[in-house]
């Protein structure tokens, strides 16, 4: 059974802080500096005007002109997100995480721990959260996302494998926006009049992938109940260095003090030798509100030139002066082994760089970034039945 950890509106309450007034008038996250005009999470007022995440500013403003406009703070959420993460796994939960606000883990493994039955995994989690939450439980991913999406504040929502697909037949398209890949599907379904799952399943799968392409096939097998198994995040270590600049700096000076970071960051005795395969740089603006992004190096390096070049083009993007700067090594490598030419070693040498080149590509693009081909039935008339794609290892 898989267990749903829902806190709606989860970036919107960390960047808001202690204006919970706020978040009872019509209130939006504003687009982030630099990036495409659309605000992201909503308050329930807002949300009674018609204004949804993602939506274009232009146009939530003229739904609902008296809008509050909250800059968004994504160092803010993405620390408070892994301080939750990180009490879910101390239950013993092994932890998917596809968004801040959303967890998700297999809880058969866990019933001996509390007391033997689900009752007891699920109050386990809420009592680890130790905040205001929607759980939910299904036979997998996307019916437990459903169940927590209809489950009260302090009320878990189980739904059985019997009566999952009956459940999902309920549910709204809206649900979809959940997952990266029919996030823009619900608009398009709610205009041609597909307002439900079970609607949705109604259409033949092959109409919707011509339609929808592979969006629309996916969504279609995940309103039928068809979903991957959870996929656990990787716990690691995560060194942080800060440095509190005396003035509002930009330009040369913000770039003097990221190679301070830097340094500092390896010099960290928790290192141990080790390199650094993703970083991530953050910063208190002046205006308000934080900026934040990651960084995942092409191979893993403990150089500081190899890495300011990397991190340095990163500043450019910075939308304001800042007042603090922040840098933290993501995901840590194994230690540093010497460079070469691919093929100067042996078969495996070789082998061995390609495992890590597989792994720096999964850290920056996901589990699915490097799949093989495999020969299920190449003599078979239909193409689609002849090769799969399976992980690579």
């Amino acid at each position: 059974m898989i267990v749903c950890v829902l806190l709606p509106r989860f970036a919107l309450a960390v960047a808001a802080g202690d204006r919970e007034q706020l978040l009872r008038e019509p209130a939006a996250l504003a687009p982030e500096p630099g990036r495409e005009q659309l605000v992201g999470e909503v308050s329930p007022a807002a949300a009674a005007h018609g204004v949804r995440p993602g939506m274009r500013l232009g146009e939530a403003l003229a739904r609902s002109p008296r809008l509050a406009l909250v800059p968004p703070d994504p160092v803010g959420v993405a620390d408070a997100w892994e301080r939750v993460a990180a009490r879910l796994e101390s239950v013993g939960a092994a932890v998917e995480t596809p968004a801040p606000g959303q967890a998700l883990f297999d809880a058969d493994g866990l019933r001996r721990l509390h007391g033997g039955h689900l009752d007891g995994v699920l109050a386990a989690a809420r009592r680890a959260v130790a905040r205001p939450a929607r759980i939910g439980a299904g036979p997998t991913r996307f019916v437990a996302l459903a169940a927590a999406s209809a489950a009260r504040a302090r009320r878990p929502h189980v739904v059985g494998a019997d009566r999952a697909k009956a459940f999902l037949a309920g549910q709204p398209v809206d649900l979809l926006r959940h997952r990266d890949r029919t996030a823009a599907l619900p608009q398009a379904l709610e205009r041609l009049g597909v307002a439900t799952l079970g609607e949705l399943v109604a259409l033949p799968r092959a109409a919707l992938a011509d339609r929808f392409g592979a969006a629309g096939e996916h969504a279609h097998a995940l309103a039928s109940g068809e979903d991957a198994p959870v996929r656990p995040r990787v716990p690691g270590e995560r060194l942080e260095e800060s440095l509190d600049l005396p003035e509002a700096a930009s330009g040369p000076q913000l770039e003097r003090a990221l190679a301070m970071l830097v340094d500092r960051l390896l010099a960290r005795r928790e290192r141990d030798g080790r390199t650094i395969r993703a970083a991530v740089v953050s910063a208190t603006l002046v205006e308000g509100g934080t900026w934040r992004e990651r960084t995942v190096f092409r191979e893993a390096t403990a150089d500081p030139g190899r890495m300011m070049l990397a991190l340095a083009a990163r500043l450019q993007l910075l939308p304001a002066p800042a007042e603090t700067l922040r840098l933290a090594a993501d995901r840590l490598g194994p230690a540093h082994g010497g460079g070469g030419a691919l093929f100067e070693d042996g078969v495996a040498e070789r082998r061995a760089r390609l495992r890590e080149a597989v792994r720096q590509a999964r850290a920056a693009a996901g589990p699915e970034a490097a799949l093989r081909v495999l020969a299920v039935d190449p003599d078979s008339r239909v193409p689609e039945r002849r090769a799969v794609l399976t992980p690579f290892e």
